[in-house]
């Protein structure tokens, strides 16, 4: 068994543990006086972060993470983003970028400024700054928009 997969079962495992269970040999919690990451990815990319301590399952089984493969709608995606950007827990909700793309209108109308929103490529889908919603509020602020 390669070591990716090892690392994807733990991904599921943890999806998948009663609330009783601690993920790893400790529990990670949010600090009291900071924010959580929140991940909308494929399962590549969430693996990685869940990997780096980024995954976070609290006792009522909400995790801050979705893994999108092909069988995800857009409707679970949505649900997922809205639920995410709502709780007072999460600082910062990184979407990669072709999952963005399915649900662009969502973050057209999103204005708040916590959590913020960061864009992310994909192994398979390669970045593209035009399509970008926080570059392309940067280049109207900065005026590069005109040029």
């Amino acid at each position: 068994m390669c070591i990716r997969d090892r690392y994807q079962r733990r991904v599921r495992a943890l999806c998948n543990s009663p609330p009783t269970m601690s993920a790893g040999k400790r529990r990670v919690r949010p600090r009291e006086d900071g924010h959580l990451l929140a991940i909308i990815a494929d399962e590549d990319t969430v693996t990685g972060f869940v990997l780096a301590g980024a995954g976070h399952v609290d006792s009522k089984r909400n995790s801050n993470f979705l893994v999108v493969n092909e069988k995800t709608t857009t409707q679970q995606i949505e649900a997922a983003f809205r639920t995410l950007t709502t709780r007072e827990d999460i600082g910062v909700l990184i979407i990669s970028q072709y999952i963005a793309e399915t649900i662009r209108h969502v973050l057209d109308d999103y204005s708040e400024m916590v959590p913020a929103i960061l864009e992310i490529p994909s192994k398979d889908h390669p970045y593209e700054p035009k399509k970008d919603s926080l570059m392309l509020r940067v280049s109207r602020m900065t005026g590069r928009d005109r040029q």
